[in-house]
């Protein structure tokens, strides 16, 4: 029997994103930890072989991960700066190496409302990913639609419609029966290089 995947909302979607791609051993970033959902997801596909660097500007978001990835066997690496530091920050061993990146964007659930990402340092942080993605890696990014956020989403939007073809799909997904205004989704997946054929002869 197929098992059935559920897309309930802009957080499960990305986690059924996360875990199709991630594998044991595997490099992944969290470039807003938050709460430490995300960075906890990516330890446990990525196992004892693998490493998740997280990023957040509040010490609290690093405490209440710390305490969320207590025991689990992956290499956590949390760093207290903006994710527009995160190429400076991950090893350069892993660059073009990591597999996924994850941004969900906005402030943190019951924290400080304003204390948020900002469009600016999204902006550079999207440009960073890229930067160190693996030619077959994914970047999910939930946007939601407060005021900062509406800044945000068009940043995101413009900043994704404008990459080459070629080399990346990207998907804007909007759960569009849900009340209220339901944060966007959008995945970058990045294609890896057609082989290059030599000529013998």
């Amino acid at each position: 029997m197929v098992e059935r995947v559920m897309y309930d909302n802009a957080v499960s979607y990305v986690h059924n994103v996360l875990g199709a791609v991630l594998r044991e051993g595997d490099v992944a970033v969290d470039a807003t930890i938050g709460n430490g959902w995300d960075t906890a997801l990516m330890a446990d596909l990525v196992g004892a072989g693998g490493i998740v660097y997280g990023f957040d500007i509040q010490p609290v978001a690093l405490e209440v991960t710390r305490s969320r990835i207590s025991g689990c066997l992956a290499t956590v690496d949390l760093h207290l700066q903006g994710h527009e530091h995160m190429a400076r920050a991950v090893d350069g061993m892993h660059h073009g190496h990591v597999r996924a990146i994850t941004f969900n964007l906005g402030y943190l659930p019951g924290g400080d409302k304003d204390v948020t990402t900002i469009a600016e340092t999204t902006e550079g942080g999207l440009q960073q990913a890229m930067e160190i993605l693996a030619p077959d890696g994914v970047i999910t990014i939930v946007c939601y639609r407060h005021a900062e956020g509406m800044r945000e989403l068009e940043t995101v939007r413009r900043v994704l419609s404008g990459l080459d073809q070629n080399r990346y799909t990207c998907i804007e997904v909007d759960f569009i029966n849900q009340k209220g205004t339901p944060p966007i989704v959008f995945v970058v997946t990045s294609k890896p290089p057609e082989p290059t054929s030599v000529r013998i002869g």
